[in-house]
């Protein structure tokens, strides 16, 4: 049964939930197909109304809404709580700016008049993580309902009482059924759902993997698509940063949400003159983190989501170590119930190393020190990878220079990569294509028509 609910803290199982037959799926295919009639002629107004109503039921029961968060994957109680409100905010920002966002574009032909408007295209089908199990969702409905397309989601397995509420916020601030549609399938059915006519657009935040095999399936059924994959976002550290203030992001960089973030930092690039004071100040905040209950406020290191990814991040520790890696700090299981790995620093990484590729998605750091700003630079853009990533330098000129030249789809100067409503959000290489959030979200499922309009006897 690939839905189920299991306490990661505590390994208890809690429940399961039957994948959705057929002749089921071809119903609520059919229903979404139905309502995207009705939802695309309403006005923007009365979609804005729905949203701002789900971003209220939110922020009113954050706590209701919180704890499956923790419960099924592992979240700091405190982090659940500020996903349930950044998707509030990402609801309330489209409900607001979704309608001028989408305003039409005057041009300006030699001759006559023209404009591009801006309509929706159908029903989307979603295929979304577990990681973060309401922003992602809300990213992805939040601008596409405002859109006036309808949306259908996958959600990740092992967070189906997440998947179920998020359904119902819709249903409960007044969406017509069809709107906003959640799916238990298996694997299968996901080509089913792609390959079936009434669905024009797919979106998947996911693995390279993953992505590869959902956009080649939308490649050839024709149907547009975007792509989040994950990342090895860099952390550089150059010699004239506040080595205080980047050892404290460091730490909120790589533990928030146990490092289980596709915008996690994850290769710690620090010139030399700073390295081992960073390392030191760096592994002693890591070392100091207290694993216990997820849902108790003075918790400050949680378990990974599952015991199969426990699992493969401590196997991708020790195939490092094999290659020739050192391990600084942790590497192994903590001796308590639950799914819960001691934070790790590994360095002495070469480019043969199967880690130098790799996306670590947990608890773990990689640190590299470098000679000075241009190594930084190379070793940052050596990554399959291209996502985000962050400079941390007392010269903002220079931060915004050296960000310039960084291969990612962000680059964020003295602060993590992190998310807000109204920046884009995505990135190049084999982190995917296509940007979610901000005014650029809304874009990429819409239809841009153009309406010409010419003088009755003009030229061709």
């Amino acid at each position: 049964m690939p839905y189920q609910s299991v306490n990661p803290a505590t390994g208890e199982f809690i429940g399961s939930f039957q994948e959705a037959g057929d002749t089921e799926l071809d119903a609520k295919i059919k229903t979404a197909a139905d309502c995207y009639v009705s939802w695309s002629r309403g006005l923007f107004a009365v979609r804005a109304l729905v949203a701002h109503k789900a971003a209220a039921l939110l922020r009113h029961r954050t706590d209701d809404f919180a704890r499956p968060v923790t419960l099924e994957m592992g979240k700091l109680i405190a982090e659940s709580r500020a996903e349930v409100l950044l998707s509030a905010d990402i609801l309330e920002y489209y409900a607001r700016n979704a309608e001028q966002f989408l305003n039409p574009q005057k041009l300006h032909p030699q001759i006559g008049e023209a404009e591009v408007q801006s309509s929706p295209i159908g029903v989307l089908f979603g295929v979304q993580p577990w990681n973060f199990p309401y922003y992602q969702l809300a990213r992805f409905a939040g601008p596409n309902l405002m859109a006036g397309n309808v949306v259908m989601v996958k959600h990740a397995g092992c967070v189906p009482q997440c998947a179920l509420a998020f359904e119902n916020l819709w249903l409960e601030a007044g969406a017509p059924l069809g709107a906003y549609t959640n799916l238990f399938l298996s694997y299968k059915q996901v080509d089913r759902v792609i390959g079936d006519p009434r669905i024009r657009g797919v979106a998947l935040t996911g693995s390279a993997g993953a992505g590869k095999s959902v956009a080649a399936a939308a490649g050839a059924n024709l149907k547009k698509s975007t792509m989040e994959l994950g990342g090895s976002d860099a952390f550089i550290v150059l010699e004239d940063a506040d080595l205080e203030m980047a050892v404290k992001w460091a730490v909120w960089a790589k533990m928030n949400n146990t490092g289980q973030c596709c915008v996690a930092a994850k290769r710690f690039i620090v010139v030399n003159e700073l390295a081992d004071e960073f390392l030191e100040k760096f592994g002693a905040a890591l070392a100091s983190l207290r694993p216990g209950d997820p849902m108790d406020e003075e918790t400050t290191l949680g378990p990974l989501s599952t015991e199969a990814a426990l699992v493969q991040l401590m196997d991708q520790v020790k195939r490092a170590i094999s290659a020739g890696a050192t391990l600084v700090l942790g590497g192994g299981r903590i001796a308590r119930p639950g799914s819960f790995m001691q934070p790790t620093i590994l360095t002495g990484i070469s480019s043969s190393n199967p880690a130098f590729r790799e996306e670590f998605f947990g608890p773990v750091a990689l640190f590299f020190p470098v000679q000075d700003e241009a190594a930084a630079i190379a070793l940052a853009n050596d990554s399959d990878f291209g996502l985000g990533g962050s400079v941390f330098t007392a010269d903002i000129e220079r931060g915004k220079r050296v960000a310039a030249q960084i291969e990612t789809g962000m680059v964020f100067i003295n602060h993590p990569t992190w998310t807000t409503p109204e920046l884009p959000f995505g990135g190049i290489k084999d982190s995917g294509y296509g940007r979610e959030l901000s005014s650029m979200g809304i874009q990429e499922f819409v239809n841009k028509k153009l309406v010409r309009v010419a003088p009755l006897h003009a030229a061709a």
